[in-house]
């Protein structure tokens, strides 16, 4: 054997041994001989078992040679075909046929190996080397619909094949190829820049988004049922002869370290030491798929683009971009519970095909993987897009499935991912938009939090915590980092929580009071160098004093988070008084730190109640004679009976602050580079040369980081930071 796959010699082929035979039909697949659509050699490549062990340079020559003959050959056309029309068997047959899944299954293996050799070294924008379409010569199979391209045809047999057939003992591993497929198939995406533009070409993404809606709502809820069931790989199975022995591996996956993640994946990723599943890989795909097909965003030509000419390199402006909606993101945002009727909110029964979830499995799902970054990205965007399954969440009564595992990676947020913490704080607050979960949060009680390492937490409630952690991110963000758009979010939290407070812990109570201490250092000391720059010569400064750059407008920055602390105060207080004795103490223990601000033209009018507070209970307190010192238990005691007569005399009200998170009006430029990179990073491989969606000058594996300096560029992968907005109501 030579350095690349031998010629064939038809003569002898019957004769040759099975290893022989599949190097003889690989060889003449890469060749420069052309095999009609109908010729028996595409069946003899299907159904020869391809037990061939290649070497990486073998394969990687193989491919090359491939890609140089195919502009004539148009095998990788045919070869997609054959993957079409053998679904199609798989699907229309009552059992999938064994013959057919041995076919589907080699066709998967070899179109995937050189698909992605095809995608990685593109050189033109629109992938004219992959020769999509038959020969002019070659006449078209009656099987093909009008109109209907091979992009068309393979996807549509694909998702046929996802959303009607069962994962089964015998369709587990056809099921799993295929989403492998599908990766590879909207890897095109990984050439793209960052901001998709209508001169950007996917032509298999495109095929997939114009399939009927009756497949896209199928697929959907398969995509969904495979992550709550998490079917494992059928370890008794006697269907996987190419598994029979360990060591023995098929002639696709020696592709090198490019492939190895997905092609014909070695028997031990499927199965522990101990011989049972430690893993689902077909849920872990079900999901990286899922997530790319609801984020994925179609640029359409516009006006702008005719009038500027076809040959105009001039980018195209944000506010020109027109998308086509996306079928799939319409699909999970209409998703509704498998235990209700088809019924809208009228009462009229929906027509069209609908995605049936059971919210309760997929609520419980979520919960036990949230420590998975890409199960809180499918979270926010089931809260975020779908209304039903936000109500749902909301009216749970077990809402620490959700949220425990959320504050642990907040409590942990050195050692995750800013995307991760971004994500986080977002399902938050939109959560904390609704009253009702800012109060069943604090009736919810935990006997003890074993991840917080600070202090003992004993019988805790569920929003005592969620007010400590975040705080706890916020100061960790101010001492650490330097990152806005998290402490807008943490604290626009804490203000949507607070007229909701009930019987917050003392250890919480400490906290908030402490959070206006740091934050009023850091204003003041903001406000000292700001006040000696002003009085400088010149306006010129030392270089050791490292003022910052703008220092006003980090000032009116720490100006507006004083404001919204004394805003979450005055709400508690206006409020919820008599059910917080422990936030009265804390004022009353730190009531100093509010003292320099009392006359201060910006917080003046929001300390007005604080004192109001004050001198109520220092005059009851005054008017306690006690023998000996005042002690903790004694002072809450005097607090709590006083709460008791509180009728919030002399008390300001304010127009109650109520924030909520409006996505971007450009989110693909986030979440498309974030879903690949989270794909990229946990089950597949791609070239980083050839990746243009987001920068690559840092490895691709997650990195313990939070968030930059500029508190906007991301150390994992170099993306941009998601913007919202958070608007007051009136």
């Amino acid at each position: 054997m030579g350095g690349v796959p031998s010629t064939p010699r038809w003569g002898g082929a019957a004769e040759m041994r099975p290893a022989e035979t599949a190097e003889y039909l690989i060889g003449a697949l890469v060749g420069e001989k052309s095999y009609p659509l109908a010729s028996d050699y595409w069946q003899k490549l299907l159904e020869s078992p391809l037990h061939l062990r290649w070497p990486a340079h073998r394969v990687l020559q193989a491919s090359q040679l491939f890609a140089q003959n195919n502009c004539k050959t148009r095998h990788l056309a045919k070869i997609l075909v054959h993957l079409a029309w053998c679904l199609q068997e798989c699907v229309s047959a009552s059992g999938v046929p064994s013959a057919a899944l041995v076919r589907a299954l080699n066709a998967l293996y070899i179109s995937s190996v050189f698909l992605k050799y095809f995608i990685e070294n593109a050189k033109s924008d629109h992938f004219e080397e992959l020769h999509l379409s038959l020969d002019e010569n070659e006449a078209k199979p009656t099987s093909f619909s009008k109109d209907q391209t091979i992009e068309q045809l393979v996807m549509h047999s694909v998702l046929s094949f996802l959303g009607k057939v069962d994962v089964s003992t015998n369709t587990y591993l056809l099921h799993h190829e295929l989403l492998n497929f599908m990766l590879i198939a909207m890897s095109t995406q990984l050439l793209s820049g960052p901001s998709p533009g209508p001169d950007d070409s996917h032509p298999l993404i495109d095929a997939m988004m114009v399939q009927e809606s009756s497949f896209v709502s199928l697929v959907v809820s398969k995509l969904l049922l495979n992550y709550i069931r998490r079917p494992n790989f059928p370890i008794d199975s006697s269907s996987y002869s190419i598994f029979s022995e360990v060591n023995q591996t098929g002639v696709l996956q020696r592709v090198g370290s490019a492939a190895a993640n997905f092609v014909l994946l070695p028997f031990n990723l499927f199965v522990g030491s101990t011989g049972e599943a430690t893993r689902s890989p077909l849920a872990e795909n079900s999901l990286n798929v899922l997530l790319i097909l609801i984020h994925y965003r179609k640029c359409i030509e516009t006006d702008y683009v005719k009038d500027r000419g076809d040959h105009s390199s001039e980018p195209l402006p944000k506010e020109d971009a027109c998308f086509s909606e996306n079928p799939y993101c319409k699909a999970l945002e209409n998703a509704q519970d498998i235990e209700f009727d088809r019924l809208d909110v009228e009462g009229n029964v929906q027509n069209g095909p609908l995605v049936r979830l059971p919210f309760a499995s997929l609520f419980d799902t979520l919960g036990l993987y949230l420590a998975d970054e890409r199960s809180i990205l499918l979270l926010y965007s089931m809260v975020q897009g779908n209304s039903a399954f936000l109500e749902y969440v909301l009216v749970r009564t077990d809402l620490d499935t959700l949220l425990m595992p959320m504050l642990e990676t907040l409590y942990n947020a050195s050692r995750r991912t800013s995307n991760q913490i971004y994500m986080v704080l977002i399902i938050l607050l939109i959560l904390s938009q609704d009253s009702s979960f800012n109060a069943s949060i604090h009736k919810l009680m935990l006997p003890n939090v074993p991840w917080y390492q600070e202090r003992l937490l004993h019988q805790t409630s569920l929003g005592s915590l969620m007010v400590i952690i975040l705080i706890r991110t916020v100061k960790y963000n101010l001492s650490k980092l330097r990152d806005v758009y998290l402490h807008t979010n943490c604290l626009a939290t804490l203000a949507n929580m607070a007229p909701h407070v009930h019987r917050l812990s003392a250890y919480a109570s400490q906290r908030l009071v402490s959070l206006f201490d740091m934050l009023a250092r850091k204003y003041n000391k903001l406000a000292e160098m700001s006040n000696n720059k002003m009085h400088m010569p010149n306006g010129e400064s030392k270089e050791e004093d490292n003022l910052p750059e703008d220092t006003t407008a980090e000032l009116h920055i720490y100006t507006d988070f004083l404001r919204i602390v004394l805003e979450i105060l005055n709400a508690i207080l206006t409020y919820t008084l008599p059910r917080n004795p422990e936030v009265v103490y804390a004022i009353m223990h730190r009531q100093e730190v509010f003292q320099p601000f009392r006359n201060h033209p910006r917080f003046n009018e929001l300390l007005e109640n604080i004192f109001t507070v004050l001198d109520f209970f220092n005059s009851r307190m005054d008017a306690q004679k006690m023998d000996g010192e005042w002690s903790v238990e004694k002072v809450l005691q005097v607090i709590v009976i006083n709460c008791r007569s509180w009728r919030g005399e002399g008390m300001k009200m304010f127009t109650q602050l109520r924030f909520t998170y409006e996505q971007e009006s450009h989110p693909e430029e986030f979440f498309i580079p974030y879903v690949w990179q989270l794909v990229l990073s946990c089950s597949f491989s791609f070239n980083p040369n050839s990746i243009n969606l987001f920068p690559v000058d840092l490895p691709l594996e997650k990195q313990d980081s939070f968030v930059g300096e500029d508190g906007q560029k991301l150390q994992s992968g170099g993306l941009n930071g998601l913007e919202q907005q958070v608007d007051v109501l009136a």
